[in-house]
């Protein structure tokens, strides 16, 4: 954040507020004409990320300099000539119509402002990937096989990022930020003003805090909470990060264990329902699932995650025997209860998707309800002082979501013109020798790779726009398949090299933020079998009998406990090595059959089976027969 006096300080504030009440007007009224939407969202927070944002590390305590207002105020007129001329814009033949002087201007100015904004606000490595992509246009006539692509105009490159609405800057994904995500951003900026993340403290302490590792355990359910409503993995570990890593190091927890679990647990929570980050609203603009069908699609997937975190905390607690939080530091039962009221507007959330109504409805209803819950106690109450700044956090929270997204979409633009996505899916296709698992393998690693620069919403877009057909064309359901590359762009804040939350939780436990980053990979590595069983077996999510889908969860369940003992060396004992490399088969055995539960009933299995079986039963035989032959030795 750039250092600002009083002037600019209240200026760049009213400016964010500005913004925030323009979505909840929108919200209640209705939404604009979409170029007129997005036009408004861009228009607000593009200038905003030049003010508040530094164009180097080095300079983040200094002034706003004067050439970073010009910046701000220049990238005011190509949002605003969306706006103004969107009637004559909506009517013109897309790729016919000529494309005016004044519009391959403007559209050059609002390309590059935009990748230095991603650039100051988002990540560098997001920039220099769009950049990535906009030479590889003018390369693409020069290649050959899957790569070529028909030579592209300057005017075409103009027309397909900055007037089209299909894709590109003002594109339908940047709709989805201008709409949806922004609305659910403004009502976590609420909660957070009633103190719903210290509440989630709270009660997760009290939950699971006395036990075997409790403060390490606190983190991930906490997290979790507050993560699935924060949508942004970084802000979630500065929440709740600053209260149970210093706790975790109190009790004796390795500062890089600590600042890992709060890593792993906050990038979880892009996963956990209600909310999921921006993801679920914008899968559900690219697969025409309802957002509803989506959450509940995710639901077993995210607590099993969560559930693989506490284990393998558990584990190593166990291992490492440390101890849990004293009864004297906890809130007790009773203020838990009295402060449950803060937990109506999630409920109330829940309850109004579940019965059908849109998320914007829902969004709204539930946000006008935090704002009555405020009321309830005195130092919650919404003033209009806490109103400005709630308002005002709201819009800055906005800024990295709306950039992202927009620069997502100048690369769907590129990949989706140029027919590079097919040409991909080809690839991976001709790689894998067109069978499921191995063409998953290869999109895990684009996920991943994507992923470990990139925030996890345009990581998602960028790779399902490139994997996406690959599995389709295998065979795959729409919705399993977007759902197993989001798993591993999420996933992919934990992954080193880079791996933003465990670097964020790595400045505030005090250790190395490589070593946290490889912490959380492990912690959070049991997850990676999820995506894998629900590509193959739909009851994971929520697609089956009762039967099926409790079967598949308790299977899974299993194999995470036994994946999670491996990782940790400790199971119900300390492990060694070849009892850990038991425990890994023995997870991958149970996830195989998770996947393909058709197999149990085939032959091989039921050998598979009783040599298992019999390995079981003649291992204490084994082991006493090799004591007394050491003991004779």
């Amino acid at each position: 954040m750039k250092k600002l006096n009083t002037w600019q300080d209240k200026a760049i504030g009213a400016w964010l507020v500005i913004i925030s009440i323009f979505q909840l007007y929108t919200a209640t009224v209705g939404i604009f004409q979409p170029r007129i939407q997005r036009g408004i969202h861009l228009l607000f927070l593009l200038p905003a990320a030049f003010v508040l944002f530094p164009a180097f590390k080095k300079q983040v305590h200094e002034k706003v300099g004067i050439f970073n207002w010009i910046l701000a105020i220049i990238s005011i007129f190509p949002p605003l000539y969306i706006i103004y001329f969107h009637e004559r814009l909506t009517e013109r033949l897309e790729f016919v119509d000529d494309v005016l002087t004044i519009e391959l201007i403007l559209g050059s100015l609002m390309i590059v402002l935009l990748l230095e904004a991603i650039r100051r606000a988002v990540v560098p490595a997001m920039a220099y990937l769009i950049a990535g992509f906009f030479v590889y246009l003018y390369a693409a006539p020069y290649l050959s096989g899957v790569f070529y692509a028909k030579p592209v105009i300057f005017a075409e490159i103009i027309e397909m990022q900055y007037l089209i609405t299909d894709a590109g800057m003002f594109g339908s994904i940047t709709g989805v930020s201008a709409t949806f995500v922004a609305l659910f951003v403004i009502f976590g900026a609420f909660m957070e003003a009633t103190k719903t993340g210290q509440f989630f403290t709270d009660l997760a302490c009290r939950i699971a805090g006395k036990g075997n590792g409790g403060p390490a355990k606190i983190a991930v359910i906490s997290s979790g909470l507050f993560g699935s409503i924060s949508g942004v993995a970084a802000a979630n570990v500065y929440s709740t990060g600053v209260f149970t890593i210093p706790l975790m190091k109190q009790l004796g927890y390795r500062r890089r264990f600590a600042g890992a679990v709060e890593a792993a647990a906050s990038t979880g929570g892009m996963l956990m329902p209600p909310v999921m980050g921006a993801g679920a609203f914008v899968m559900a603009e690219i697969t025409g699932i309802s957002y509803v069908n989506i959450v509940i699609a995710a639901m077993l997937g995210s607590l099993l995650l969560y559930a693989s975190m506490v284990i393998r905390v558990h584990y190593t607690a166990k291992r490492e025997k440390l101890s849990g939080v004293e009864e004297k530091d906890m809130v007790s039962y009773k203020q838990i209860l009295k402060d449950s009221y803060l937990l109506i507007p999630m409920i109330l959330l829940v309850i109004l998707l579940l019965k059908g109504y849109s998320p914007f409805f829902a969004a709204t209803a539930a946000i006008g309800v935090v704002f009555l819950v405020s009321f309830i106690k005195k130092e919650t109450r919404m003033t209009p002082v806490r109103i400005w700044g709630t308002l005002r956090l709201a819009g800055h929270n906005m800024i990295m979501i709306a950039l992202a997204c927009a620069g997502a979409g100048m690369v769907v633009a590129v990949v989706t013109h140029t027919g590079l996505a097919l040409g991909i899916a080809t690839v991976i296709t001709n790689w894998s020798g067109g069978q499921m698992l191995p063409a998953m393998l290869l999109i895990m690693i684009t996920s991943l790779v994507m992923g470990m620069g990139l925030p996890c919403t345009p990581a998602y877009i960028i790779a399902i726009t490139i994997g996406g057909p690959a599995l389709l064309a295998m065979g795959s359901e729409m919705l399993s398949a977007h759902l197993f590359v989001y798993y591993f762009a999420v996933l992919a804040g934990v992954t080193p090299p880079v791996c933003v939350p465990a670097f964020c939780a790595a400045s505030i436990a005090k250790s190395k933020p490589l070593q946290t980053g490889f912490e959380a990979f492990k912690l959070a590595m049991a997850g990676f079998l999820i995506p894998y069983v629900f590509v193959f077996n739909q009851a994971l999510l929520m697609q089956g009998t009762p039967l099926e889908i409790i079967t598949v969860t308790l299977g899974l369940l299993v194999a995470i406990i036994f994946f999670a003992g491996a990782l940790s060396g400790y199971f119900f004992k300390p492990l060694n090595l070849g009892l850990q490399i038991t425990l890994f088969a023995l997870a991958g055995l149970t996830t195989f059959v998770c996947a393909k539960p058709d197999l149990i009933n085939s032959p091989m299995f039921r050998i598979l089976g009783i040599l298992i079986l019999a390995g079981i039963v003649l291992r204490p035989f084994w082991l006493k027969s090799r004591v007394s032959k050491q003991v004779q030795q």
